[in-house]
């Protein structure tokens, strides 16, 4: 890998760690890097999984103190975001891409919107303060389930459609709900990358320069996010997600 190719690399890990921390869809920005180099799509697409997650697991670990309180919660999560992108996993593993990827545009879109229209919906479903408990813990779980099917498929964007669906039901600040999507795109980034690191090659040199730049912008974003105003948060992922399904739209 020549200089070039590892100065792309590096500052496409930092910007995307970030991303990811933030809002997430970092993957549209290190997945085109890797093509850039040279790579074959496979190799890049497998890579990149193997390259981000430690970006997600230091944006988790990054923003553990805005888990205080709802730890418990969130760990009951897991098992239905583990077999989620499991789900995921296999649909891409045994189903047309092609099908998939062609509403993924609107999926994105649609997440945004609806984080962009949150406080109108939730006067038509309801406040989250207002849910019951049993309510509440089902939607959760759906929603959470969806977002990793989601995950499991095409990661870009995870943590927008992760966002938009947690903050209509969870009575917290965007950065607790950040907290909590970091948590559960580390547990999703986990099971892409030990299913599709079994049946794809890795160009690891990649991941060796990838990966550490991910990790450093991912817990330096998640930092950011606790900073950021609400009102700025929200319209920094808002606008980030629009951007990314346009993107894929018409990529």
């Amino acid at each position: 890998m020549d200089l070039t190719s590892t100065v792309l690399l590096v500052a496409a890990g930092l910007t995307a760690g970030a991303v990811n921390a933030l809002a997430g869809g970092g993957s549209l920005i290190t997945y085109p890097a890797l093509l850039g180099t040279g790579l074959p799509p496979v190799s890049a697409n497998v890579t990149n999984s193997l390259s981000v997650f430690p970006g997600y697991v230091a944006a988790a670990f990054g923003s553990r103190a805005d888990l205080s309180g709802q730890r418990r919660r969130t760990l009951t999560l897991f098992p239905t975001a583990i077999l989620g992108a499991l789900g995921g996993t296999a649909l891409l593993l045994f189903t047309p891409a092609a099908a998939f990827e062609a509403i993924v545009p609107f999926l994105v879109i649609m997440a945004a919107l609806l984080l962009a229209l949150q406080k109108r919906i939730r006067t038509l479903v309801g406040q989250p303060h207002d849910m019951s408990s049993r309510r509440r813990t089902v939607l959760l779980h759906v929603l959470t389930g969806v977002g990793s099917l989601y995950g499991g498929y095409f990661g870009a964007a995870l943590g927008v459609m992760l966002v938009a669906g947690l903050a209509l039901v969870l009575p917290d600040s965007l950065a607790r709900v950040s907290a909590v999507k970091n948590a559960l795109s580390a547990v999703v980034g986990l099971v892409t990358v030990l299913v599709y690191g079994l049946i794809a090659p890795v160009v690891w040199t990649a991941v060796l320069v990838l990966a550490p730049a991910t990790v450093v912008g991912g817990f330096l974003g998640s930092k950011l996010a606790r900073r950021l105003p609400q009102n700025v948060l929200r319209a920094f992922i808002v606008c980030y997600g629009l951007g990314v399904g346009v993107y894929l739209l018409f990529d």
